[in-house]
């Protein structure tokens, strides 16, 4: 008897994801989901379960008031299993093509990769489970004492507001129960950095936090996946809190008029947001150009494959750079760390970015045409809902519906494709006994 999901493991996580988002947007049409005991519109009640399930943030609506406590209680539980699921099916799905491959082709991988073990799956789901619920109980505890203590919340107002942004946080998610999200904690480290950690941390990937339990102190046994990754996350942080930290100083409609130590810090945790968080502390949209198109560049390349990071992931962007600077050197093989990276892995890394470009100009197009936005407004748009950022410079919710089913259709794409499609192209890696002759067409 033919299993056509086990014979087809990608297909596990597209389906899967599907089906919590119809769950979802059945529990918040339900008329106690909305604050005003109303029926939500369907597509509203779509774009937010797609947007909490896929971990993204974009909203069409205020979280804070539209949706009554339960309906915010969905949209938590949505966007936890979003992210747990995309750490944990990412993962597994990982052991299930590793399983798939050759005996002899295996070994090699989990002696380079230092992959883990296929013998106990359900340690991996215990150990992902277990820091998850780590993570967030210690963010949550910080943010709930704050809140109480400086903010004067009442404490079940603090407890609700603190596990909802922590879950929200660890999983990349964006939502917040404020109406102007962080804006309010714009100059509270005690807020903005826990909260910035979070994203962080669950941003590296599982297998990446896993290699870092065992062997952070010892960096020069690392796996190139954890070096790549814990290397160009810090690198493009930095990159990041440079560039906002210069384009924004004298900017007073958001970090001009703070003093020194807060324009620091929000240029920190703009930074950290920008790569798939989705929280923002000042006004997105009254950034300078300039600052929009880095934040661009630093939503599309994303975070750690196998985590609730989007975009492209770290590990792509910088292989591609490795591709191109050893093509510059004229070396015939492409090394990073003194190994080799094989073949398969540069045309996987390469078909995935050109699919991600190619679909953010697609939309981007789409969307130019039905309204009369200016271009940077829209691009950024389209690369948060498909790198499931959810920074927004305030056009979202004024889109015509064919544009919001638009970004729909990217933060769905773009959450479970990019796994997707490298678990695809991984699995129909297949050894051909023949090559045709070679020939070299002019490039450039």
């Amino acid at each position: 008897m033919r299993r056509p999901i086990l014979d087809h493991p990608e297909r596990i996580i597209p389906l899967a994801f599907l089906a919590t988002i119809v769950v979802g947007t059945i529990l918040l049409l339900l008329p106690f989901s909305s604050a005003d005991g109303q029926i939500a519109p369907f597509l509203t009640a779509v774009f937010t379960a797609t947007s909490a399930v896929c971990v993204t943030g974009l909203i069409v609506v205020d979280t804070a008031t539209y949706w009554s406590p339960f309906g915010q209680g969905v949209i938590m539980a949505l966007f936890q299993v979003g992210g747990f699921g995309i750490m944990a099916g990412a993962t597994l799905l990982g052991l299930m093509i590793f399983r798939r491959l050759q005996l002899g082709r295996r070994l090699v991988v989990q002696a380079e990769t230092k992959s883990l073990s296929l013998g106990d799956v359900k340690s991996v789901l215990r150990t992902v489970l277990g820091v998850t619920i780590l993570s967030e109980a210690i963010v949550a505890v910080v943010i709930i004492v704050r809140l109480h203590t400086a903010y004067d919340e009442p404490l079940n107002t603090a407890i609700w507001n603190g596990l909802f942004h922590a879950v929200s946080a660890f999983n990349n998610a964006g939502f917040s129960t404020y109406s102007d999200s962080l804006v309010r904690f714009a100059l509270d480290p005690f807020i903005l950095l826990p909260l910035s950690i979070a994203i962080i941390v669950s941003g590296l990937g599982f297998p990446v936090i896993n290699e870092l339990q065992s062997e952070w102190r010892k960096p020069d046994r690392w796996s190139i996946h954890a070096r790549l990754t814990v290397f160009g996350t810090i690198g493009l942080l930095i990159a990041g809190f440079l560039a906002v930290l210069v384009a924004e100083w004298n900017n007073t409609a958001t970090i001009g008029d703070m003093p020194t130590a807060g324009k620091v810090l929000n240029a920190f945790t703009h930074s950290v947001m920008s790569r798939t968080a989705g929280f923002n502390a000042v006004d997105v949209g009254q950034m300078r150009p300039e600052t929009l198109l880095f934040t661009d560049g630093l939503m599309l390349i994303g975070g750690g494959s196998a985590g609730t990071a989007g975009g492209i992931k770290v590990t792509t962007f910088l292989l591609l750079g490795v591709v191109v600077w050893a093509e510059i050197r004229g070396r015939a093989d492409v090394t990073v760390f003194q190994r080799r990276i094989c073949p398969d892995v540069q045309r996987q890394a390469l078909a995935v970015v050109l699919m991600a470009v190619g679909l953010v100009g697609l939309a981007t197009l789409a969307i130019l045409s039905m309204t009369t936005l200016p271009l940077d407004r829209v691009l950024f748009e389209v690369i948060s809902a498909f790198a499931t950022v959810g920074l927004s410079t305030g056009i979202t919710a004024d889109l015509p519906p064919a544009a919001q089913s638009i970004l729909i259709a990217l933060m769905f794409v773009g959450r479970v494709g990019t796994i997707t499609v490298a678990a695809a192209l991984a699995l129909r890696a297949r050894h051909v006994p023949y090559r045709y002759p070679q020939e070299r067409p002019i490039v450039g």
